[in-house]
């Protein structure tokens, strides 16, 4: 058996006996008659920005789905798979979310590679380069504006 990161398990240790024992009966509720948040976010994956920690949210209020730089990739029914396109529908359609926010943060290591122009493949694949392919006219529209800082084109 691989080891399990020691951080984590103590972590999960105090979640059992602090927030999950405080908040039982949410959790049951939310067990037995499911979710029903208001709000879907989507936001970047870096461990920086969760929504959930920003947002001071309560379990059951947001429904959050993350990704490399926060992106929603346009419709395309070619019947691949999708699971930002499959979260956002079950948002929209099973839970009937009233409010879409799409959460940027700043210093977004995806962003800076849609901006780098001689950024390298990361793997043979190049998932990574594939989806920020995704912010390509974008970033290539606000590159070449010297009226903003570099903080501001990220």
């Amino acid at each position: 058996m691989s080891h399990f990161p020691s951080a984590l398990l103590n972590g999960y240790r105090n979640f059992m006996s602090g927030r999950y024992h405080d908040q039982r009966d949410r959790y049951r509720a939310l067990a037995e008659q499911g979710q029903k948040p208001n709000t879907l976010v989507i936001a970047c994956c870096d461990s920086r920005a969760a929504p959930e920690v920003i947002f001071d949210s309560i379990p059951g209020e947001l429904f959050v789905v993350r990704n490399v730089a926060n992106m929603v990739p346009p419709y395309e029914p070619d019947g691949q798979y999708h699971s930002t396109s499959a979260a956002l529908e079950f948002a929209v359609q099973a839970l009937r979310v009233q409010d879409i926010i799409v959460m940027g943060h700043g210093r977004c290591g995806g962003i800076r590679a849609a901006l780098d122009p001689n950024a390298e493949p990361l793997s043979p694949g190049d998932f990574i380069g594939k989806w920020m392919n995704l912010v390509a006219p974008a970033a290539e529209q606000i590159q070449g504006n010297s009226t903003m800082t570099p903080a501001e084109r990220q």
